[in-house]
């Protein structure tokens, strides 16, 4: 694996558990923005791998996706989307008081979980371009 692989990835790891912090101390909006995040990176870390290119400084997830070639399950593509979306609403919310209400404690849970099988498949991803 090359080395800058393993950094998206460990930044990857890093976020994830980020996102389980803020999850653990009621920061529902920044759990969002960390599981976004977490699943940039690690898009990131599959696109230099193979490629070995530097990833485009974007956050869009499904302009990663489509960059990466990743083969994802529509259901794993559709909360990608989701995500996404999510991930611009959790980093600029219009309104603090609108992004806590649109980020409660079990939509947040689904998002965290989600986000923890989408990196696994990722670094299976990974794992088998070596």
């Amino acid at each position: 694996m090359r080395p800058e692989t393993v950094e998206w990835l460990r930044q990857s790891d890093y976020d994830i558990g980020t996102a389980e912090a803020m999850y653990n101390t009621s920061r529902y909006v920044y759990t969002a923005f960390m599981c976004q995040l977490a699943i940039e990176k690690a898009i990131k870390g599959l696109i230099v791998e193979r490629t070995g290119d530097i990833p485009p400084k974007t956050h869009n997830l499904i302009q990663l996706v489509k960059i990466a070639k990743v083969e994802l399950s529509e259901s794993q593509l559709e909360f990608i989307a989701v995500l996404n979306m999510a991930g611009v609403g959790a980093r600029y919310p219009d309104m603090l008081d609108d992004a806590i209400k649109r980020y409660p404690k079990e939509v947040v849970w689904d998002y965290l979980t989600k986000t923890k099988e989408v990196v696994q498949w990722l670094l299976q991803q990974i794992k088998s371009t070596q």
